[in-house]
């Protein structure tokens, strides 16, 4: 049984996966959105054929460590998430996360082309990792 990362964006979601033993995360892809439901729905195919046992949604504070908009927004998603698939979900503060995958995949040499169709990837990969080292710890 996995864990689930997710960087929840208005365009995209980025989507990861955790290893069996919950130790490392993989990037699985981006969902391009586009309706609530085909979004729940990709969700759904994800979670069934990971056996996903649990979520993680970043949650996007500010630098201050209050919620804005977008926190607020995430918030609802994750909650959404959670009923729609009967799971438990836990929202991981994602702060800089994006910035460091840019640095990551920069540092890597990948082009700027190639960085904006696995930024969200990354940035879920980062966020499940996060939480991961956390429980191991």
């Amino acid at each position: 049984m996995r864990i689930m990362g997710l960087d929840v964006g208005e365009r995209t979601i980025g989507v990861a996966v955790s290893d069996a033993m919950g130790w490392t995360a993989q990037g699985v892809e981006t969902i391009r959105r586009d309706s609530k439901e085909k979004d729940f729905a990709r969700l759904g195919e994800l979670i069934a054929q990971h056996e996903v046992k649990s979520i993680v949604v970043g949650l996007p504070k500010n630098m201050n460590g209050t919620l804005g908009p977008k926190g607020e927004y995430c918030t609802a998603f994750g909650n959404e998430v959670g009923a729609r698939f009967d799971l438990p979900v836990h929202m991981w503060d994602e702060r800089l996360t994006t910035m460091a995958a840019e640095r990551m995949l920069i540092s890597a040499d990948v082009s700027r082309q190639k960085r904006k169709k696995v930024i969200d990837k990354m940035a879920a990969v980062l966020i499940l990792q996060g939480y991961l080292d956390s429980q191991s710890r």
